[in-house]
């Protein structure tokens, strides 16, 4: 697939996104190809970022890119306030986080599954759900 320009306009990243379906894989592959041109600066990305209206993260989990296609958060843990930077805003912004968050996403094969994160990958997600939201730090 191909790697694609990072969308900073903000009235296209303030549209909520579609659910994603399986005609969406190829867009779901160059999300990814698109995190793994800027890991240097991204952790993760949504897909509204590339231009594509749906549900579909992208991010890493230690050294290896994942992809997440409708992930919703079904619980949280450990509110707290977050100063996150984003690719496609200037400068750092607070957000509400959690600590430990469960996701049930379909992964890249569109298998259902529900995992727990903590952390920074917990954040990570957070932000990227909020962006396919439409909800820009």
């Amino acid at each position: 697939m191909t790697a694609k320009t990072i969308i900073k306009d903000a009235m296209i990243l303030s549209k909520k996104s579609q659910l994603a379906t399986k005609a969406d894989q190829a867009a779901g592959e160059d999300l990814l190809d698109t995190l793994i041109a800027n890991n240097d600066k991204a952790a993760g990305l949504a897909a509204n970022m590339i231009g594509v209206n749906k549900q579909i993260i992208a991010l890493y989990i230690g050294p290896f890119p994942v992809l997440m296609y409708n992930p919703v958060i079904t619980n949280k843990k450990g509110k707290y306030l977050a100063k996150e930077g984003c690719l496609s805003l200037m400068g750092e912004r607070e957000a509400v986080r959690y600590q430990e968050i469960t996701v049930e996403y379909l992964d890249r094969n569109f298998q259902a599954k529900s995992q727990v994160f903590s952390d920074f990958v917990a954040e990570v997600i957070q932000h990227e759900i909020d962006h396919g939201a439409g909800i820009l730090i």
